[in-house]
């Protein structure tokens, strides 16, 4: 494990907005539906498509299509388009680049639900067709890499087989001889008994180590550094996460994998968010990050404590808090007991407090969170600004292209637990926070309630956009044309999880 700290240095690189079109997001439409058959050839070899023999049934190919236009709706090599010579991601990849592929790979069951996984992680329809493009553009001379840090408790050889990630793989291997590389970025997989942690697996982990980024002063977490000792993360070990997050220090212990990219695409999933509010580009980043435990969730308490636990400062929140804490000392000295009284205690603390997944807000899982956008915002910062030795730069020093997985979404109680939302949507930008604004709009959410947005979208010495909040869509949907305020979209309404729901909706 490679392991450095972060600091400033001095860097001529490229501007945050490379092209003028940063501002722009493009949303076209495709099926409400995926295609069934890997490797998920197009059904038409366009005159820019590199394997002309290999196409699909017509009955499939149709996600692919919409990729394809979502980037020609971004003009993106728009002189060329139409012809063979057609090459959308020119102006981003160079040939000899290592480009990351950045999929939400979040888990491979819904909390609760069973069946149709698909409204919860990345296709991969949409992963084939990224692939193909990021392949021209590379001229078959540099690196594919697919990656992701998934939730703790993820099973990546079950995510594989959901996304047929190798069969796009083996396409690739047998036709060009090219190695479309495929990582696990987690150096350890839990074990848990009803949703209790009760140890852990090791895992390879990321190939290329981890780096530690320090952004101290510039961390969005200093405004609530005097309540950095009631932070959580995703396990019970706070301690840990306090050692990285106080005073002058807010580190993250970031995949090397992906710091050594020239090129990071992020292919999210359009997702609703219990803790801040949606998942596409910026929430997206948790899975750069290689140990979970560094990542602040809430803060623990009411918020007459401090926290942002609870919405409310309920006498039966304090006593929950109470007896959790003690929960976490305890348990974990328990060995082998763990895995017995996991059940029982689980049970015993729904039938006393409620059920989290269900009708009761507890863990951050409210509109209220002032926590977790802070981590994420933090994670996009270094994904721009930070090198492969964890030193920040003045300007950003990757490249950067988006493109989100909306053909089946998902709603309600995400991100683990939504139900489908088919909105038949790929959604493409050069920047995480135009796409991610203009997302929530197509949600039906209002950007401006969303501490998130509006968080990534402040002042800061290592700014995350160069346009302000002025985005524009370019759409075969009328709906979503011009200027995101403008836009009139009911009919794609999302509905939000429960702990936001009349907080975040956008009204006239």
């Amino acid at each position: 494990m490679t392991c450095e700290h972060g600091a400033v240095a001095h860097y001529a690189g490229p501007a945050l907005s490379h092209t003028p079109r940063a501002g722009s997001v493009a949303i076209a439409r495709g099926p409400r539906r995926y295609d069934a058959d890997p490797p998920f050839s197009p059904t038409i070899a366009y005159p820019e498509y590199p394997f002309d023999d290999a196409t699909a049934p017509a009955e499939n190919g149709s996600v692919y299509d919409a990729v394809r236009n979502s980037l020609a709706l971004l003009k993106l090599d728009a002189e060329h388009l139409g012809t063979a010579g057609w090459n959308p991601l020119r102006e981003t990849i160079r040939p000899g680049d290592t480009v990351v592929l950045k999929p939400n790979f979040v888990r491979d069951f819904r909390e609760t639900q069973d069946g149709d996984g698909r409204c919860i992680i990345t296709n991969g329809t949409i992963i084939r067709a990224v692939v193909d493009y990021v392949y021209l553009a590379l001229g078959g001379e540099g690196r594919i890499i697919i990656a992701d840090a998934p939730q703790n408790d993820a099973n990546f050889d079950r995510i594989r087989e959901l996304t047929a990630v190798d069969a796009i793989r083996g396409f690739y291997q047998e036709r060009t001889g090219f190695d479309v590389e495929l990582y696990d970025l987690r150096p350890e997989q839990a074990r848990k008994v009803d949703g209790v942690i009760v140890g852990h697996t090791p895992l390879p982990g990321d190939p290329a180590g981890y780096t530690r980024v320090n952004l101290g002063g510039e961390s969005a977490l200093t405004e609530v550094n005097h309540l950095c000792h009631l932070l959580y993360g995703a396990e019970y070990n706070t301690k840990e996460l306090f050692s990285h997050h106080h005073d002058d220090l807010h580190e993250y212990l970031i995949s090397k994998t992906i710091l050594n990219a020239d090129v990071v695409i992020s292919l999210p999933k359009l997702k609703t968010h219990k803790k801040v509010g949606l998942t596409v580009n910026l929430k997206n980043l948790v899975g750069i990050n290689g140990n979970k435990n560094w990542l602040p969730h809430h803060r623990e308490g009411t918020p007459a404590q401090g926290g942002d636990q609870f919405c409310d400062d309920h006498v039966k929140h304090r006593v929950e808090r109470a007896m959790a804490m003690q929960f976490k000392r305890v348990f974990p000295l328990l060995g082998p007991l763990r895995r017995i009284v996991a059940g029982p205690i689980k049970a015993l603390g729904k039938r006393l407090f409620g059920d989290t997944n269900t009708d009761t807000i507890r863990s951050g899982n409210w509109y209220g969170n002032d926590t977790c956008w802070r981590m994420v915002v933090d994670l996009n910062r270094i994904l721009f600004y930070a090198d492969a030795a964890g030193f920040l730069h003045e300007h950003p020093v990757r490249r950067f292209v988006s493109i989100v997985d909306g053909i089946i979404a998902g709603e309600g109680n995400g991100p683990l637990d939504p139900k489908p939302k088919p909105t038949g949507l790929v959604i493409a930008g050069l920047n995480p926070v135009a796409v991610d604004l203009a997302c929530a709009r197509v949600m039906g959410f209002d950007p401006r309630r969303i501490p998130m947005l509006t968080g990534a979208l402040a002042d800061h010495p290592r700014p995350l956009t160069a346009f302000g909040d002025y985005v524009t869509g370019l759409s075969d949907e009328p709906g979503f044309v011009g200027p995101i305020g403008g836009w009139r979209c009911p009919h794609a309404a999302f509905e939000p999880h429960f702990g936001w729901k009349g907080h975040i909706e956008h009204t006239a």
